[in-house]
């Protein structure tokens, strides 16, 4: 139950901050979805290195995720029915520089990012630069956890706040 609430929170904050980009065609056309039509979203959740051992005990240890070592961090997914997917992310060095470290020292443990699948990274973030004025987190789409292609986004969200959203492509 904790997961799908989690799924669910994360996943409003991203229909709140992509309501615009979904009506835009060429971007929506982008969008990789399940056999049901639902948006292949992921939600990740950073967590203390501790948590995220619990977690993984939990639920029979699952594969850890090939992370790029200058990105500081180590991952896992969780699948769970109904589409409810959430990757636990920690850092490899407490007080380490990478962002979800110094996610978990400003903010906490708490939903860090919202993963949206695409099948073409590079279109999606000319589209968001040049029909919504967003600037990547990176210049260029960069390596990503076991061999995809990612960029990120910080959007603005409602009630003044933002929403980091990772676009990830499958290679």
């Amino acid at each position: 139950m904790a997961a799908t609430e989690i799924f669910a929170r994360g996943s409003e904050m991203a229909r709140a901050v992509m309501q615009d980009w979904l009506a835009y065609a060429p971007f929506a056309n982008l969008l990789v979805r399940s056999p049901s039509g639902t948006l292949e979203t992921t939600v990740g959740i950073a967590v203390e290195s501790d948590t995220f051992e619990r977690i993984r005990a939990a639920n029979n240890s699952p594969r850890l995720a090939d992370v790029p070592p200058d990105q500081d961090a180590k991952e896992f997914e969780l699948e769970f029915p109904g589409g409810v997917r959430l990757d636990v992310l920690t850092t490899r060095h407490s007080g380490g520089p990478g962002a979800i470290a110094r996610f978990l020292v400003k903010i906490g443990e708490g939903i860090q990012q919202i993963e949206i699948n695409v099948t073409d990274v590079d279109r999606a973030t000319e589209i968001l630069r040049i029909r919504f004025a967003l600037e990547p987190v990176y210049p260029a789409t960069r390596a990503g956890a076991d061999g995809t292609r990612v960029n990120f986004f910080l959007a603005p969200a409602p009630q003044g706040k933002k929403v980091l959203i990772e676009l990830v492509e499958n290679s």
